[in-house]
C-alpha cells in the first residue's frame, strides 16, 4: 500500500518544480534581453536574469534546509510559457509590437512564480521552515518588484499600431 502523500511531500515536489522554472527563467530572461529593442526593457531582463540566479542559489539552500538535495523535475507550465514567447518572438520579432509582446510573456513567467513562491512560503511557514519561508518571501518580493517594473516599463513605451493608425 502506498504511503499518504503529505504536506510536505507537496512542499518538496513543488520546491523541485519552481528550482526548474527559475533555471529555465534564467534562460527565458537572457533571450528577451537579447530581443528586446528598449533600452530600458533590455535592462530590466539583463538585471532580473542575474537576480534569477540568486533566487536559484535561494533556492539551493532551501533544499539544504528540508535535508534534500536540490534538484529539478519539469516544470511543464515554464515550458509553456516559454513555448509561447518563443512562438511570439517569431511572429512579433522586430515589430513595433515586440517589446510589448515580450513584456507580457515575461509577465505571465513572473505571475506564474508569484503563485508558487507564495505557496512555498505559506507552506514552509506551517511546516516550521522558517529560515525557507523567509528565503521564499525574499525572492517573493523580487518577483514582486519585477512584475511592477515591467508594467511600468509597457506603460512607458510608445504607442504602436494604435486603433485608426
Amino acid at each position: 500500500m502506498a504511503k499518504e502523500k503529505t504536506l510536505n511531500d507537496a512542499f518538496y515536489e513543488t520546491l523541485k518544480d519552481v528550482y526548474y522554472a527559475e533555471r529555465a527563467s534564467v534562460k527565458a530572461l537572457k533571450k528577451s534581453a537579447r530581443s528586446a529593442q528598449s533600452a530600458e526593457l533590455k535592462q530590466a531582463f539583463e538585471t532580473h536574469a542575474e537576480e534569477s540566479q540568486v533566487q536559484v542559489e535561494r533556492l539551493t539552500q532551501v533544499f539544504e534546509i528540508i535535508g534534500k538535495a536540490a534538484r529539478g523535475k519539469t516544470c511543464e507550465a515554464m515550458q509553456g510559457l516559454t513555448a509561447e514567447m518563443e512562438e511570439d518572438l517569431e511572429d512579433f520579432g522586430g515589430t513595433e509590437a515586440a517589446d510589448d509582446v515580450l513584456i507580457g510573456c515575461a509577465q505571465a513567467v513572473e505571475h506564474y512564480e508569484i503563485a508558487r513562491y507564495g505557496t512555498l512560503k505559506a507552506w514552509a511557514t506551517k511546516l516550521g521552515y522558517d529560515e525557507a519561508a523567509q528565503l521564499l518571501d525574499e525572492t517573493l518580493q523580487e518577483e514582486i518588484k519585477t512584475d511592477q517594473l515591467l508594467t511600468q516599463v509597457a506603460e512607458s513605451l510608445p504607442s504602436s499600431g494604435a486603433v485608426g493608425t
